[in-house]
């Protein structure tokens, strides 16, 4: 019998008998891992089949199967809509401020943070920069019109001053920062957790060496907590680009108003009127299939370029 088994272990590839081996010893983490797994099956990968509506002229009646073929007709539409050129400016415009403005922000902070030395001032800081992340854009957006509404006290602060009131939330040029601050106060805290958990773990004795050999704080941060924090920014930042045409269909559809749609409508909202509200499934597939392509093109653009600047900087 063991002479059997060894025969079969023999006959295994390598690389499959380390796999099974080391299912085997770390089975408890494989476990935990796996509703994680399930999830992404059931909700990201399956899901992907039906992205073929978008070449059909799908009916919920017909089904995918039996929906009439159509090729690229959903996608000339897309191309040739009125309002395409405003909706991509717009979805653009606002994908770069959330990567040139919005996304250093995090690492900023950390990088302050780290330099709190009271213990509990940093955790009093942390906390409350935190807590915003859990409310809901529907909460946030509320808050915001009250802020910047009539009698709020934006408004009531320019009275005290002798200005006239601004109906903030109304005027096309007030969006684009309201949009960035606002993603800012709400989701700042999250990247910063998640950079701090990354600086906590470099070597304490880098900066004792450093310190002994005169280098001030600004030189420790600049030669040895931002390098060392690089490759932990260039992850998250390649898993963000992927999703840089889908800003978020909830923070602008709670923000924007009707006198604000020429340079607030995205994609995002752009799909809920026509797709939701309209039932044009196949079109609104064509255009979350647009936006995954070059999601797609920007990831491997930029994992290209982190390999090459970067040592171990890419995903993969």
């Amino acid at each position: 019998m063991q002479n059997k088994n060894a025969t079969v272990k023999m006959q295994l590839p390598k690389s499959k008998t380390s796999l099974w081996n080391n299912i085997k010893k770390y089975w408890p983490y494989y476990v935990m891992v796996l509703p994680g797994v399930i999830y992404f099956l059931l909700f990201r990968y399956i899901p992907m089949l039906g992205s073929v509506i978008a070449f059909e002229d799908y009916s919920v009646f017909k089904g995918i199967l039996n929906s009439d073929w159509v090729g690229l007709k959903h996608f000339k539409a897309l191309f040739t809509y009125p309002d395409f050129k405003r909706i991509f400016t717009n979805t653009l415009t606002l994908g770069l401020l959330k990567t040139v403005l919005i996304f250093p922000i995090p690492v900023i902070l950390s990088l302050m943070l780290n330099e709190v030395n009271n213990i509990r001032l940093k955790k009093m800081i942390q906390t409350s920069i935190y807590i915003p992340y859990f409310l809901s854009w529907v909460i946030v957006g509320g808050l915001i019109f009250d802020l910047f509404g009539i009698g709020g006290l934006f408004n009531n602060f320019r009275n005290f001053l002798g200005l006239d009131t601004i109906l903030v939330m109304q005027k096309a040029s007030w969006f684009r920062p309201v949009y960035v601050i606002s993603s800012i106060w709400k989701d700042a805290g999250w990247g910063t957790v998640v950079y701090l958990a990354a600086i906590s773990g470099i070597d304490p004795s880098l900066y004792e060496s450093a310190a002994i050999d005169g280098a001030s704080r600004f030189n420790r941060i600049r030669y040895i907590t931002f390098p060392l924090l690089v490759p932990t920014v260039l992850t998250l930042f390649l898993l963000n680009i992927g999703s840089f045409l889908e800003l978020g269909f909830d923070q602008v559809f709670n923000l924007i108003t009707p006198m604000t749609y020429n340079v607030g409508d995205i994609f995002d909202t752009y799909v809920y009127r026509v797709g939701i509200q309209k039932a044009q499934y196949s079109f609104t597939t064509a255009v979350g299939m647009f936006q995954s392509v070059i999601g797609l093109f920007l990831v491997i653009t930029f994992n290209k370029l982190a390999n090459k600047f970067s040592e171990n900087g890419g995903l993969w």
